[in-house]
């Protein structure tokens, strides 16, 4: 598996600790420093290199929004911050996403997928994202999008049917929903969300994917219909 090799810089220690446990949880992501200021990345970034940064905004000496502007190669960037006014500058500086503290797991998680489908998967496998890794109860697990049937909604949780059985994350539909390439997942039910790859009958406001039979509503019966009879009229 390749690893991206990340650096967290905040000048708060429980910060830096929040972050550092959350980087060790998962396989794809390798620290390779922790750093209390941006004077010690600046060193950092001399001396190897570097694939992703953790970069709090609001420190001594130099503010990250300063370190960023006077960087002519970044790598990709996370900003970690406690204030909202900086979001609009971090993204003028082509951050790939913005975490207010405190950041839950879940967010984090969102995040680095991202910049691991920008900076890993188009080198590696084309343009389009292969798996995602998603928190079960005591581990990560990786999940082929190729594998998944479908995946249902539960409140703040979802559970993915996939070919060879379910895992059930802690996070909501809508979120996941954005985490999947949009060529081969459809939003069939508020509740649903299918393989498009994996559906082998439509039965009147049914899908049949394996043995298992998807509602579709009449919400999403439009935006389904055309994915899947794209060369014929949709009619409401």
């Amino acid at each position: 598996m390749v690893k991206l090799r990340c650096v967290i810089t905040d000048d708060e220690p429980m910060a830096r600790k929040g972050l550092q446990g959350y980087v060790e949880k998962l396989d794809f992501l390798e620290l390779v420093a922790v750093c209390e200021d941006a004077i010690q990345l600046s060193n950092v970034l001399k001396q190897q290199p570097v694939d992703l940064l953790f970069l709090d905004i609001e420190m001594p000496y130099i503010s990250g929004v300063e370190l960023l502007s006077g960087l002519t190669d970044p790598p990709k960037v996370i900003i970690v911050s406690a204030y909202e006014q900086y979001a609009l500058k971090g993204y003028e500086l082509d951050v790939t996403d913005y975490l207010l503290k405190p950041v839950s797991f879940e967010r984090f998680l969102k995040a680095v997928n991202k910049v691991y489908d920008q900076v890993v998967k188009p080198t590696t496998v084309g343009t389009e994202p292969q798996f995602v890794f998603v928190k079960t109860t005591q581990k990560m697990e990786k999940v082929f999008f190729r594998d998944i049937l479908f995946v249902e909604g539960m409140e703040n949780y979802v559970s993915i049917q996939t070919s060879s059985g379910k895992v059930v994350t802690h996070i909501t539909l809508s979120l996941f929903l954005r985490m999947l390439p949009a060529t081969h997942f459809v939003q069939c039910h508020k509740s649903y969300v299918v393989n498009l790859d994996k559906v082998f009958a439509l039965e009147g406001n049914l899908l049949h994917i394996d043995a298992y039979k998807i509602p579709i509503s009449r919400t999403y019966k439009n935006d389904v219909l055309a994915v899947l009879l794209p060369d014929n009229e949709v009619k409401g």
